[in-house]
């Protein structure tokens, strides 16, 4: 059925094309015809041996039986073999549908890609269920992911987003396993797609909990993915609230000191910050910050974050020096450990960057903030939100130099990116917006820079609440504007 629908319409030359290649697929064995099928379902570039290699040697066990013997499957017909991977099989699968033309090498990104039309006809030539097919390989994709994070893990995850898009079209949230559900929202959220990473996490978290109920360390650890995803949101309430809610199960069942309530504990300081509860934040950090010292010792990755996360909370304290010593601290020891491209290394650099622009040192700030925002282009993408949040902090600094045309024109530039990217209320949006006003205002453009602060000032009213330090600063600038366009008249 599924191949008659997709040849109606079809010119005649089409139609003998596809012709061609049915003869050719019907010459194929068993394990080619499914590498086809599965390549339908994928993006028709960069499809990897790497993919079904991890999912094969994958440790992972899905609770779904059928599912996993499916996996299993279709596995051993491209190479798995017990625990292990035979990449001959493999290219011996590559060899019989290159030897009818149905794929090539890409010797340049070492991966394999097939031509549109026959990535279009491949799927006509799918026998059982679609949805099942789709199932199948955004399980593989699961399986294959880790979930550090390493640069490697991070580059790898973003190379299989187009993969997961095309796979999971069509399908609803509840019909993905809740295992491989929340590996795919981690591809999406790396991606700054946390509208998708959301939907996926809000299903997995309430089958967790009537599987596994309430207080389950898998559930906790759903409610705490969820919670993550509404704080890059800047739904900050709606974090606050889960995260409480982890920490009470966790004290209660693991103890004040385990590893995963004092991270609790970190989520909950960084959100307090946010939310503008400096006080709170910095009593959570510290306390945190001490524990893992002395569990863990000065040099752990876990301790190095609780002193990135105080020292943050220093600078919008405006105690500056002790901002900058605890981040450059901060920041020579995850150049050392995680390499200078990783983006904690790069929430590191970018943050020092606001303390020295805080401290007056413009151009060591931008020479960060460059750093930061060419390296998380490259990582990341021109589109990501902590690209564009680089390269909004990199327009405060040409603003604050002076340099008046820069800012502006970097302002516009992620303003409009950012609305699409993360929607016109979300907190980055309305801080890029307010910086952007305040640009205006020194280009003597007092009508764009008060029409502009207006708009701000009700968004973050209701997105912050009255008394947050961004609203009172926003209605400071407008004040100021419109004192400057009084004098002006």
């Amino acid at each position: 059925m599924l191949r008659n629908e997709e040849t109606q319409g079809q010119d005649p030359y089409e139609l003998a094309v596809y012709s061609t290649w049915r003869l050719s697929y019907d010459e194929l064995d068993g394990p080619a015809k499914s590498f086809l099928q599965v390549c339908s379902l994928l993006h028709h570039e960069g499809i990897s041996e790497e993919i079904f290699e991890k999912a094969a040697v994958s440790q992972l066990q899905l609770e779904d039986i059928a599912l996993q013997g499916a996996v299993t499957s279709l596995l051993n017909q491209l190479g798995k073999q017990d625990s292990g991977w035979s990449s001959w099989t493999f290219q011996k699968v590559i060899m019989r549908l290159g030897s009818h033309s149905l794929i090539e090498y890409d010797h340049e990104n070492c991966t394999y890609t097939i031509h549109p039309l026959v990535h279009h006809w491949s799927g006509t030539t799918m026998e059982g269920n679609k949805n099942d097919m789709q199932k199948l390989v955004l399980t593989i994709i699961g399986l294959s992911l880790s979930p550090t994070l390493t640069t490697e893990a991070i580059k790898y995850r973003r190379k299989l987003l187009k993969h997961t898009t095309n796979s999971a079209a069509s399908l609803k949230p509840e019909d993905i396993n809740p295992l491989i559900g929340m590996h795919i929202a981690q591809i999406y959220y790396d991606a700054g797609r946390w509208k998708d990473a959301e939907a996926l996490e809000v299903m997995v978290m309430e089958k967790r909990k009537q599987v596994l109920g309430d207080n389950h360390s898998d559930t906790l650890a759903s409610m705490e993915s969820l919670a993550n995803t509404y704080w890059s949101q800047g739904r900050w309430s709606d974090a606050e609230a889960l995260y409480l809610m982890v920490l009470e199960k966790r004290k209660l069942m693991l103890g004040d000191d385990h590893p995963d309530t004092l991270m609790s504990m970190v989520n909950l300081g960084i959100t307090y910050r946010n939310m503008g509860r400096l006080t709170e934040a910095e009593a959570v950090q510290v306390v945190v910050m001490e524990k893992r010292k002395r569990l863990l010792g000065d040099d752990h990755p876990d301790t190095v974050m609780s002193m990135g996360n105080l020292a943050n909370t220093y600078k919008n304290q405006g105690r500056l020096n002790d901002a900058e010593e605890l981040g450059v601290v901060v920041m020579e020891k995850r150049k050392k450990v995680l390499g200078e491209d990783h983006p904690y290394t790069l929430i590191t650099m970018g943050n020092l960057a606001l303390t020295y622009r805080d401290q007056g040192r413009l151009k060591d700030a931008e020479a960060l903030e460059l750093v930061v925002v060419e390296k998380r282009k490259q990582l990341l993408g021109d589109e990501h939100p902590h690209t564009l949040k680089g390269m909004s902090n990199l327009a405060v600094t040409y603003w604050k130099q002076g340099r008046w045309n820069d800012a502006e024109v970097l302002q516009v530039v992620t303003m409009e990116k950012m609305k699409k990217a993360l929607g016109d209320e979300h907190p980055h949006t309305l801080e890029n917006m307010a910086n952007l006003a305040n640009t205006y205002r020194d280009q003597n453009r007092l009508k764009d820079a008060e029409a502009l602060g207006v708009v701000v000032i009700e968004k973050m009213k209701q997105v912050n609440g009255d008394d947050h330090p961004h609203t009172l600063m926003a209605m400071k600038n407008l004040a100021v504007t419109s004192g400057k366009s009084e004098i002006t008249r």
